[in-house]
């Protein structure tokens, strides 16, 4: 396959950046071009026209997803619609006679029970490749704090701890987001990312989850047709892992007034290490050596030829899907329906924890 066609299914601000990085790819040499777009909503078609003519790109615009499946030209989907509706357009996609190779913005979808659906349906068409997006794996220092502690110098990982201090939720078309109904709840919609990352540093999976989490500074006077949004915007998680090894995440998406957006310690039983985003730096430290002996080394990767929304890792996301795609039957997706799913069950786990005040084993979840 010498030139991909992406087809983008949803071009409001994560679609674009798509986009870009697609564009980027295709300065590249990468063998990449965006062909079709499809999004209800007018003024994000016009959007998308507009920045594929500064692409000197000819695009084709459909309302429905249906209609770019049916227009046969893309070979492979991008997904980067509002979350509740990322099942059936994943089972449309899926079950269309033609087969397209999917990549699907995290968070996979809503609720268990959905993954699984999708996941029972790619297992009855294998030619299909589907990764999920869960690209905070590439952003520099994290996927050098990743090849650290896969190296073993920490040791056995003990303690996982994710800070992320952030701004609100952004304005999305129709406000979508501001409801848990909508996003699956804040810990699904954008927490996913960090368990998944839990379950990339322990090596292992999870048991059991413990959260509190409230809405104390935003959204609480907004309205939206007589409903006011649910989603909480700060929380405290605790999982357990199967091995003994346990994370924390500290979310607060009122705390603007940080140096850094995402603040990762890793401790093993030799060592520890840490990852700052956006500042971009990762701290190794050796228990025999103490604090004298820290090293901070600047994490960069070469390869970045867009920052883009999300430091770099976007776009490092779509070389290693690109490259997937066209070695298919010889490379499985960096980020599968399986990491996709447990992301999904550990956020839905945390949600319904703080719903009833306990523990709540993802047996419970997933069952």
């Amino acid at each position: 396959m010498e030139e991909v066609r992406y087809g983008i299914i949803g071009v409001g601000m994560m679609g674009r950046e798509h986009m870009i990085n697609i564009a980027h790819l295709r300065n590249e040499g990468a063998g990449a071009t965006v062909t079709c777009v499809a999004d209800p909503h007018v003024p994000s078609q016009q959007q998308s026209l507009d920045l594929a003519a500064s692409f000197n790109w000819s695009l084709k615009v459909f309302s429905s997803h249906q209609e770019l499946l049916e227009s046969g030209v893309c070979d492979v989907v991008i997904v980067s619609t509002p979350n509740m509706t990322h099942f059936q357009i994943l089972m449309d996609i899926i079950n269309h006679p033609r087969p397209h190779h999917i990549l699907v913005e995290k968070p996979l979808c809503t609720t268990v029970q959905d993954c699984n659906k999708v996941i029972d349906a790619a297992r009855r068409r294998p030619e299909i490749l589907v990764q999920v997006g869960l690209e905070y794996r590439y952003m520099p220092p994290v996927a050098k704090l990743i090849e650290i502690v896969k190296g073993g110098i920490l040791g056995q990982v003990k303690i996982v701890a994710i800070r992320e201090h952030r701004f609100p939720f952004l304005v999305k078309v129709n406000n979508w987001n501001r409801f848990n109904v909508n996003s699956g709840g804040t810990l699904v919609e954008k927490c996913c990312h960090f368990f998944d990352l839990m379950r990339l540093f322990a090596a292992a999976n999870p048991v059991r989850v413990m959260a509190s989490g409230a809405i104390d500074i935003n959204h609480k006077d907004e309205n939206y047709d007589g409903k006011v949004p649910d989603i909480i915007d700060n929380a405290f998680v605790i999982i357990e892992f199967d091995n003994g090894c346990r994370g924390m995440l500290d979310l607060c998406m009122f705390a603007e007034g940080s140096k850094n957006e995402q603040e990762i310690s890793v401790v093993g039983d030799i060592g520890k290490g840490e990852a700052f985003v956006p500042e971009s730096v990762v701290r190794v430290g050796m228990r025999a050596a103490g604090r004298a002996g820290v090293q901070t080394v600047k994490a960069e990767d070469k390869r970045i030829k867009y920052d883009g929304l999300h430091h770099g890792s976007s776009y490092l996301e779509h070389l290693h899907f690109l490259s997937a795609v066209k070695a298919p039957g010889d490379r499985a997706p960096a980020v599968d329906l399986h990491d996709g799913l447990l992301s999904v069950a550990m956020g839905v786990a945390g949600q319904l924890s703080i719903e009833r005040g306990r523990f709540v084993t993802i047996e419970e979840v997933m069952g």
